[in-house]
C-alpha cells in the first residue's frame, strides 16, 4: 500500500529497486492482474515494476465522489508513486482506461515521461469527440451512456455473479482468453466493497469534464500505439486522429487482435513495448 495523491494504492511490485521505472495501469474492469503476463519478463530485462490498482479499484481507496475520478486526480496518482520511489522520469504504459490516463500523464507532466505506451484506447478528447461526432464509435460506446445513470448500472451488473460483466469480457475477447480462474479472481475484485461504484465512476466524470477540443491537445514524449485488428469498442480512426496528437508517436494495428491485447497477445506486446522502450 502506497500513499500517493491523497489515497493509498495497492501496488504489485517486482525487479530490480534501482532500474528503471515502469509503471503499468490497468482498464476497466481489471486490476493489476491484468498485466501479469509482462510484469515478470519486464523485471527480468532489468526494470522496477510497479503495477497499481488504480483508485477505485480492487484494493485501493475509493473515493465516494465522482468528482473523485477526474482525468487530473488519475494522473495525479501516477506522478505520486513516481514520486514515491524518486523517479524524475518513468516509462508509462495503460491499457484501456489505464491508456487514457497514460495520455493525460504524457501530456500533462511530459518533463516525467520517458516513453509511454497506450494500448486500445485513444486520446480522451478525441474519444468524446468521436462518441459526439462519428456514428460508429457512438454505437461502440453506447455502453457509456447507460453508466452515466445512478446506481441501476450497478445493480444490473452484480446480479448473476456479476454475469453481465463477465459475459461483456469474454464476448469481446479472443476464445478462452479469460480462463474460469481468471473470472474467479476478477469476481472477487468486483465484490470489493465500493469497486463497482468507483469503477463506474471514471466514467461519470470523464463525461462531466469539459475537454477543449482534440486540436487543443500536444503529447510530447515518445508515444506507441497498439491497437487490435477486431478491437470491439474503438474504431481505427480513433486511434489514428489520436497519434496525430503526438509529436513523436506511431500507431500499430495487431492481426487478429481484440480489444484485450494484455490476453490476446501478451508476448507480441511484450516485445513491441522493449522494443520501444529500448529505442
Amino acid at each position: 500500500m502506497i500513499a500517493s495523491n491523497g489515497v493509498r494504492l495497492h501496488v504489485a511490485e517486482a525487479g530490480p529497486a534501482d532500474g528503471p521505472l515502469l509503471i503499468l495501469l490497468h482498464g476497466f474492469p481489471e486490476f493489476w492482474y491484468g498485466w501479469r503476463h509482462l510484469i515478470g519478463p519486464f523485471a527480468a530485462a532489468g526494470y522496477h515494476v510497479v503495477v497499481p490498482d488504480q483508485r477505485g479499484y480492487n484494493r485501493s481507496d475509493k473515493p465516494g465522489q465522482i468528482s473523485d475520478y477526474r482525468l487530473d486526480l488519475l494522473a495525479g496518482d501516477v506522478i505520486g508513486l513516481a514520486d514515491h520511489f524518486h523517479a524524475p522520469r518513468v516509462f508509462l504504459a495503460g491499457h484501456d482506461w489505464g491508456a487514457i490516463v497514460t495520455w493525460w500523464v504524457a501530456q500533462t507532466y511530459p518533463a516525467r515521461v520517458a516513453r509511454s505506451v497506450t494500448l486500445s484506447a485513444g486520446h480522451p478528447a478525441v474519444w468524446k469527440w468521436q462518441i459526439r461526432h462519428d456514428a460508429t464509435q457512438r454505437r461502440l460506446s453506447r455502453y457509456v451512456g447507460i453508466f452515466q445513470l445512478p446506481w441501476l448500472p450497478e445493480l444490473a451488473i452484480r446480479r448473476n455473479d456479476f454475469r453481465l460483466l463477465a459475459d461483456a469480457v469474454c464476448d469481446s475477447a479472443a476464445p478462452n482468453a479469460f480462463t474460469a480462474e481468471d473470472l474467479t479472481r476478477y469476481r472477487a475484485a468486483w465484490k470489493q466493497k465500493g469497486a463497482l461504484r468507483g469503477a463506474l465512476n471514471w466514467y461519470r466524470a470523464i463525461w462531466r469534464e469539459a475537454l477543449a477540443p482534440p486540436s487543443s491537445f500536444r503529447v510530447h514524449p515518445p508515444m506507441l500505439m497498439l491497437w487490435g485488428e477486431h478491437d470491439k469498442y474503438g474504431t481505427r480512426r480513433l486511434g489514428e486522429e489520436s497519434i496525430r496528437l503526438c509529436d513523436d508517436g506511431r500507431l500499430e494495428i495487431i492481426a487478429e487482435g481484440s480489444h484485450w491485447l494484455l490476453r490476446d497477445r501478451p508476448e507480441e506486446v511484450g516485445a513491441r513495448m522493449r522494443t520501444f522502450f529500448g529505442q
